[in-house]
């Protein structure tokens, strides 16, 4: 039988986002709480996700994860937080956990699909280059993209400098529209840092506008303008657990 997982009832609080712990502390021992029906004043109490937790006469239902599709905007860092700079996290406006992350990096000026999650092992799943997720960018060039350099793509790049080779694995590129400025689909398994841009700058072409579209089975809506965001969906979810099937 499955352990049922038992919680401080601060913490069960001020993981959804009743203020902070000593806030939550306060809030109980002020009688303020009850669990399943009856006043607790013990911080201390354990419960567990299905407990009938209220606070001040309101049902907080415990969530142990959180899952948002962010579409993200150019200009905003893919950071928890930033002395200086908005980050995608603070884009977040709906959320109660306070320890989410976006699954990997989207370089400042990219727009596109970010994962916004406090699961850490999705994440690692996802980003781990041994599942071999795709991740598809929608990509527009300066100068002509070629079948040359689909056939280069699809051997690996070089992306590194005069000092060391820095190989990119096999990748698929598919022109959408080819001159002297190009629009192309450039799907990856890997996250290198300015991978893409490094990818085209190798082949003497210079990246324009940037925009992921795919990561493993999750598809950005093309509702959600740049800067917003929503929940995943239960069967975004069920697809993008089941990461092995869709890699």
């Amino acid at each position: 039988m499955e352990d049922v997982l038992m919680i401080r009832l601060d913490k069960y609080l001020a993981d959804m986002g009743i203020g902070t712990r000593q806030e939550a502390k306060k809030h109980i021992r002020k009688g303020k709480v009850t669990v399943d029906g009856a006043v607790v004043r013990s911080p201390e109490y354990k419960v567990d996700e299905d407990s009938a937790v209220c606070c001040d006469g309101s049902r907080i239902r415990y969530e142990a994860f959180e899952y948002y599709m962010l579409n993200k905007p150019a200009g905003v860092v893919s950071a928890t937080e930033d002395q200086s700079e908005k980050t995608v996290i603070d884009l977040i406006k709906g959320k109660r956990r306070k320890d989410l992350f976006p699954v990997g990096r989207l370089d400042k000026d990219t727009e596109g699909l970010l994962l916004i999650t406090n699961d850490g092992a999705l994440a690692h799943r996802l980003l781990s280059p041994k599942k071999h997720v795709d991740k598809v960018y929608y990509v527009r060039v300066k100068g002509e993209v070629t079948e040359e350099d689909v056939r280069a793509m699809a051997e690996g790049i070089d992306i590194g400098n005069s000092a060391s080779e820095e190989w990119t694995k096999p990748a698929v590129l598919d022109i959408i529209s080819s001159g002297r400025k190009s629009a192309v689909r450039l799907t990856i398994q890997e996250g290198k840092y300015h991978q893409v841009k490094r990818m085209f700058l190798a082949r003497g072409k210079e990246v324009t506008y940037l925009k992921r579209e795919r990561m493993g089975a999750l598809v950005l809506d093309e509702s959600l303008q740049p800067g917003e965001y929503r929940r995943l969906t239960e069967e975004e979810l069920r697809d993008i657990h089941d990461t092995d099937r869709h890699a």
